[in-house]
């Protein structure tokens, strides 16, 4: 947790903090002089991208159809979250001659180290940003989970972010609803939908779910499909919007705790405080 005794550090602003992390891991907590976070942060997410393009021989954007690949295709991809590992790694592609690379076990774990990757950098920055903001002294401590803790922990599996806050119901609706939706896309895809080489955008909404994804990835072993799912287009679909709610509830989670240690109600409470106001008015 920030110190609560800020008034001997200088300001530092914390759209910087976050817009530097997100071009350099561990750059916005250097900002702050936080280095040990920021080296550690670095390594890991640094290691975890450069890992994923050893085991991938760099095949990335190979992957999609040879009419949409180009520079800007992978905008709309977990690794963009690691902007300036994401720009590295664009730059070296040739776009004049994209072979699909072979489709072996290196490549889906190699693939899954890049997204997470990705994802672990903005969650980082979304730390940052609230380090920087924390520099007026003004959190309460113990008050709440860290806003990024509580975030990552949402990632990691959907509703613990919930869980950590003491939001208990919440967090166990929210896992019985995002993990259902996802398990009912694969069911209805019959695993087709885990596989990036397969449905590359909606792959990347999955990611989303974290280690959940992942592993359901994994365990499927992409099997050869001869005849195409007759609900395959629905499981799809289904699972990559499951993901893509994964991240209205990390945004929730964010907000309570963010709320709670600078103790500003929550959204909720000011209605419900304003509905009184008028009543009574």
């Amino acid at each position: 947790m920030p110190s609560l005794d800020a008034s001997d550090r200088p300001a530092v602003n914390p759209n910087v903090a976050a817009l530097l992390t997100w071009l350099v891991p561990g750059a916005g907590h250097f900002l702050l002089g936080q280095m040990r976070l920021a080296l550690a942060a670095f390594i890991l997410i640094e290691g975890l991208y450069v890992a994923g393009l050893a085991l991938t021989g760099g095949a990335f954007l190979e992957l999609l159809a040879p009419e949409i690949r180009g520079r800007f295709a992978g905008a709309l991809t977990p690794e963009v979250g690691n902007f300036g590992a994401f720009l590295l790694h664009v730059r070296d592609i040739d776009f004049s001659d994209l072979t699909p690379p072979p489709f072996d076990g290196a490549l889906f774990i190699g693939l899954a180290l890049t997204s997470t990757s990705g994802i672990l950098n903005l969650i980082l920055a979304s730390r940052a940003h609230f380090d920087a903001r924390a520099r007026s002294g003004a959190v309460i401590e113990g008050a709440a989970v860290h806003p990024a803790k509580a975030a990552l922990l949402g990632w990691l599996i959907p509703g613990a972010g919930h869980l950590a806050q003491g939001r208990v119901a919440r967090g166990v609706f929210c896992f019985v609803l995002i993990t259902g939706m996802f398990t009912i896309g694969c069911v209805l895809a019959e695993g087709t939908n885990l596989d990036r080489t397969r449905h590359f955008y909606y792959w990347a909404g999955q990611t989303l779910l974290g280690p959940t994804a992942f592993v359901a990835e994994y365990l499927s072993g992409h099997p050869l499909m001869e005849i195409r799912p007759r609900y395959s287009d629905a499981g799809v679909m289904l699972a990559s919007v499951a993901g893509v709610l994964n991240v209205l509830l990390l945004l929730d989670v964010y907000g309570f705790s963010d709320a709670k240690l600078f103790g500003r109600p929550l959204a909720t409470e000011q209605k419900a405080t304003g509905g009184v106001g008028q009543e009574a008015a």
